[in-house]
This record gives structure tokens, C-alpha cells and sequence, in this order.
């Protein structure tokens, strides 16, 4: 590696050096406390995708570049040239962590994982070695803030079967203004997935409500979160967060997208609108008397995943569990569960960025941890947990029926 080369990504590196990632790399007494707590190294007993295996692929650049003990005797705390080798190690830290946490819940000194992996992410943008297709879909979702008639045009295609399937199961609905747009003063800005159930479920839920609403131009899912890039991340929330304050709505509706929540509750600083996620919307109108719900309609025992970025990192732990005892009196909880409960292995990008082979490879004790559930139906709160159960259960035969919770109120919907 080129001397200039090296000096570039060192200057990224040290832009990542907050207070708080120099106390985590600083403070880690090699422990062990949390080799247990992830996924990948339950799975596979290999110590490359321990979260304290791939912390110190950034800790041995750290020691050699920004810690004097580095500079005059590396040969004490193992410290690193950073060149073309390490950063393939720095790849494989970034990209076989999901960003779960669950480390971090059982590090005693709370070190944060994810924030070190931010580091060797930030490595690789800088060497051009990026996942691509996390970064391709990136870049075509701030396209769409760039051509918004276009974008418009598309939607209200996606949106004419939309309404037609609304229409079918809800008669009712004739003449209204089904999935609306760009109202002003509404109470809520839905924020879906571009898929076609995301934007039925949420708009036939937020129509039961009776509620003032209005359906975002844009998806919630953030590529660029996911590939590490914070100024494509910014630029991916930044048009929603535009949209949001243009129309004045109260209140920010995500759908089940785990990294997209997190963001939007956490990220985008205080606005003018509050943060809340579809299902606590749900347990809002349950509560309120709003909408109901037909127990008859769901059959058989559910269990539920906790999303990582919906839980462990965001705290809504509560609101699906009372939505799910809304449509069923057959709820089993999987063990452990909330913030301790088991990452699904596809979070944080991974289900594009890694192979299936090895996401199932570092997900055995996830479906070891359906299976003991027995449950008929395996529900969730995320698009992207969606995908990696669906995997998993195909993988490990696991013989259940994997939904969204939000696809569950919308099959038990009591529509008057």
C-alpha cells in the first residue's frame, strides 16, 4: 500500500475517533465475557466472529497508530500495519457482524461493537472495497429524491394494486381517498417499505383507525446505514425527514424496518414530528379502541423474534407483544427474548452482503432457538429478519410459518 494511501485511510480512521470509540478500544481487558453472547461464535465456535476477534482487528491498528506504546514497542500489544492484507481482515470484521449489541449487553464495561465496526467500514469506503450491492441500492435510493415527479409516477403505479386489493377485501372504502399523498397537515406520514404489502397492511390499519394520514414517497429501508457510509445515510433519511416537515405532519409512522427505525428515533436530532414504529402505533389504537382485532382469525401457536434495531437498541420490547396477544390467545415467548434474545444472522446488511451459506452457517443457534419455541407461526418486526428467518427455516426445516406482525393485524382486521 502506497505511503499516501495508508495516510488517507489513517485520516479517516482518526475522524472515527470520538471519546467514547477511544474508551472502548482503550478499556477492553480481553475477558471473554462476550464470546458467548454472539450468534456467529455460538454457531461456529470460531474466534474470527467474536465480537472481541473482530474488535481487535481495528484495536491492533489503533495500538500501532494512535497509542504510543505503538510507536516504540508494537511487539507488546500485537499492533498492525494497516496494507492490502489487513484490510481483507478489516472486511471480513465489518461484514459478519449484524450490529446486533448483544454483546454489548453482557460487556462489563459496555463496549460497543458496532461503533468499532464503523471504523473498519469506514476503512473500506475509503479503499473502494464497499459491498457494492449494498452501495448500488444506496445510491438509488437518494436518486429518488432527486427526480421526485418520477419517483411520484412510480408509486401511484405500485399503488393502483394497492387500492384495488384494499377495495376487494374492504368494500367500504368505495370513494374514499385510500392511500393518500401529499396532505398537508395530516396527523401521520406512513413511511413503508416500496413492496406492496408493506403499503397495504400499514394503509389498511391506518384506514380502520380512521386516521388523518399520508403515505411517504420514499422506502424506510437505509442502504447506506447498512454499508457504512454516513454521508449516503444522511442524504437516505434526510428526504424523509424533508418530506415530513414540508407536509407538518405530528408524528413519523416507520414500518417494520429495524435500521430505519433506529435511525429516525435516534439519529435525525430533535424535529418538529415525534418517531414511532407501526407496531406501537397499532398498540396505541388497540388501547384506544380505535381498531379491533379477530382472534379467530390467526390459528395455531405464535412466537416472536425480537428485531435487534426495533429491541435491544431501540427499547420496544412491549407494544408487539400486546399486539400479538390482541389476535391470539396461543403467544409462546422464545427463550431468551428481549433485550438478551438471539440475533436472526441477516441484520445489518447481511442478507445482501454475505453469502447464504454462511449466514445460515452462523445462525444455527437462532434456529435451534425457533425450533425449542415449537411455535406454528414465527412473527417478527423487520423486513430484514423477515428474509433471514425465511432462510432459516427453509435451511433447518424448521416447519413454521414466518410473518410480519403487522401482516397478522391486517389478516385479523375487523374493518366496519
Amino acid at each position: 500500500m502506497e505511503a499516501s494511501k495508508r495516510q488517507d485511510l489513517l485520516t479517516l480512521m482518526a475522524d472515527k475517533m470520538n471519546r467514547a470509540v477511544r474508551l472502548y478500544l482503550e478499556n477492553c481487558s480481553r475477558c471473554g465475557t462476550c464470546i458467548d453472547a454472539c450468534h456467529a461464535y455460538a454457531s461456529t465456535r470460531d474466534i474470527r466472529f467474536s465480537a472481541v476477534g473482530r474488535a481487535q482487528n481495528v484495536r491492533r491498528l489503533f495500538e500501532n497508530y494512535f497509542r504510543v506504546t505503538g510507536k516504540i514497542a508494537p511487539w507488546l500489544n500485537d499492533a498492525e500495519t494497516l496494507d492490502e492484507a489487513w484490510m481483507d481482515k478489516l472486511y471480513e470484521t465489518a461484514f459478519s457482524c449484524t450490529g446486533c449489541r448483544r454483546c454489548m449487553v453482557y460487556c462489563p464495561f459496555g463496549i460497543d461493537t458496532q461503533q468499532i465496526q464503523a471504523i473498519a467500514k469506514a476503512l473500506l469506503i475509503g479503499m473502494d472495497m464497499d459491498p457494492k450491492p449494498l452501495t448500488m441500492r444506496a445510491r438509488g435510493e437518494i436518486d429518488k429524491a432527486k427526480n421526485l415527479e418520477l419517483t411520484r409516477q412510480k408509486l401511484e403505479k405500485e399503488l393502483t394494486g394497492v387500492k384495488a386489493e384494499l377495495l376487494e377485501k374492504y368494500p367500504s372504502l368505495e370513494g374514499k381517498e385510500i392511500v393518500p399523498l401529499d396532505k398537508e397537515g395530516a396527523n401521520i406520514l406512513f413511511v413503508s417499505m416500496v413492496e406492496k404489502p408493506s403499503i397495504a397492511s400499514g394503509a389498511a390499519i391506518l384506514n380502520a383507525a380512521g386516521e388523518s394520514w399520508s403515505l411517504s414517497y420514499f422506502e424506510a429501508v437505509n442502504f447506506g446505514a447498512f454499508a457504512g457510509n454516513a454521508n449516503m445515510s444522511e442524504q437516505i433519511y434526510g428526504r424523509i425527514v424533508a418530506e415530513a416537515e414540508r407536509l407538518r405532519v405530528k408524528e413519523l409512522v416507520i414500518c417494520e424496518c429495524g435500521t430505519a427505525y433506529r435511525i429516525m428515533k435516534h439519529i435525525i436530532g430533535k424535529r418538529s414530528f415525534r418517531v414511532i414504529s407501526i407496531l406501537e402505533l397499532v398498540n396505541r389504537y388497540l388501547t384506544e379502541g380505535r381498531i379491533k382485532l379477530d382472534k379467530s382469525s390467526i390459528e395455531g401457536t405464535v412466537t416472536y423474534h425480537d428485531p435487534c434495531q426495533i429491541a435491544r437498541n431501540s427499547g420496544v420490547y412491549e407494544a408487539p407483544r400486546n399486539v400479538i396477544r390482541a389476535f391470539t390467545d396461543s403467544f409462546v415467548e422464545m427463550i431468551p427474548n428481549r433485550s438478551e434474545n438471539w440475533c436472526c444472522g441477516g441484520g445489518g446488511g447481511l442478507v445482501i452482503a454475505q453469502e447464504p451459506e454462511f449466514r445460515m452457517m452462523t445462525s444455527r443457534v437462532k434456529a435451534d432457538q425457533i425450533r425449542a419455541a415449537g411455535a406454528d407461526i414465527l412473527a417478527t418486526a423487520c423486513e430484514m429478519c423477515l428474509a433471514q428467518l425465511k432462510d432459516l427455516n427453509d435451511e433447518f426445516e424448521l416447519e413454521t410459518d414466518v410473518k410480519l406482525v403487522s401482516d397478522l393485524v391486517y389478516e385479523a382486521l375487523v374493518f366496519s
